[in-house]
């Protein structure tokens, strides 16, 4: 399967901390990738680079057969790549649909443009994309009324109004309550399935990359340390040690009377490792408890 993106030895450095050791990663066209690691594994960072947002110290990144290891993230972005971000970012005092009129690719468009009223084909392909996103409906609400998982659906609608390839999408359940999370996992399928769009998601929560992808990419300490099936990942020796620490330390346990006899049975396992990578995400939205059905 032909590359769509392409990283290969990606180095990013931070002083003398090497945020980003080498990284080698790909994603192809239409498919849907996860990156998972621990916390600090470097996992925003890599995004940062592929998007260009950080300059890399080494490595190549190509995307579309394009060499854009030293673009801007402006230029990247109209060659078809866009990204989210694990903090929310819409504009809260505008209306849903004029958040979306906002994102599209405004480097071809005059002087005269950039003040005109929207046109038409821009107001459609938003009207489409809420309609898809289940956002139809509250396309004149003010964004800052939104619940945080409607919030997190806008900015996945911002960013498919430039028609990506491919969209980088940092921690989409964030701060999310979770009835919502189905919903914006089944909104992310229908983006892939109807209009054929890349994802590579960074996520903490496991089941929601393993709903979505086939394969799964395992980042620790700033390099790939396992990549898989999301079922192969679960049950990886290397990715629970990253987690948890060394395995056989709680094999070597077993056998051990617990001080408490109460406590819970905490030895590690694909179960634990997924409860504890599900839960670890963190709820940088304010308006995470509020959420209502997208319906």
């Amino acid at each position: 399967m032909t590359a769509l993106l392409e990283a290969r030895g990606v180095v990013k450095r931070f002083g003398g901390l090497t945020a980003v050791g080498g990284v080698d990663i790909s994603v192809a066209a239409g498919e849907m990738v996860g990156l998972v690691g621990p916390n600090g594994s470097g996992k925003t960072t890599l995004f940062d680079c592929l998007s260009r947002v950080q300059p890399v110290d080494a490595g190549l990144i190509r995307f579309g057969g394009v060499d854009i290891t030293g673009l801007r993230a402006h230029d990247v972005a109209r060659l078809g790549m866009s990204r989210t971000f694990q903090i929310i970012r819409v504009y809260r005092d505008l209306s849903v649909a004029e958040n979306m009129h906002l994102s599209i690719q405004w480097g071809a468009l005059g002087v005269p443009e950039l003040f005109a009223r929207t046109d038409a084909a821009t107001r459609c392909r938003a009207d489409e994309l809420l309609d898809l996103l289940l956002l139809g409906r509250l396309r004149h609400e003010r964004a800052g009324n939104l619940s945080g998982g409607q919030r997190r659906l806008l900015e996945i609608g911002m960013s498919l109004m430039s028609e990506p390839r491919l969209v980088l999408l940092d921690e989409a359940t964030s701060g999310v309550n979770p009835t919502l999370v189905a919903d914006i996992a089944d909104r992310i399928r229908a983006v892939n399935s109807e209009q054929q769009v890349a994802f590579l998601l960074v996520e903490h929560n496991v089941q929601f990359v393993a709903d979505l992808c086939e394969r799964v990419v395992v980042l620790d300490q700033g390099a790939v340390l396992a990549e898989g099936t999301p079922g192969e990942i679960m049950r990886d020796p290397s990715v629970i040690e990253a987690y948890f620490g060394d395995p056989g330390e709680g094999a070597r346990d077993q056998n051990r009377v617990p001080s408490d006899p109460g406590a819970p049975d905490e030895r590690v396992g694909e179960g634990s490792l997924h409860r504890s990578l599900a839960g670890s995400g963190d709820a940088a939205d304010p308006d995470a408890g509020r959420e209502e059905p997208v319906s």
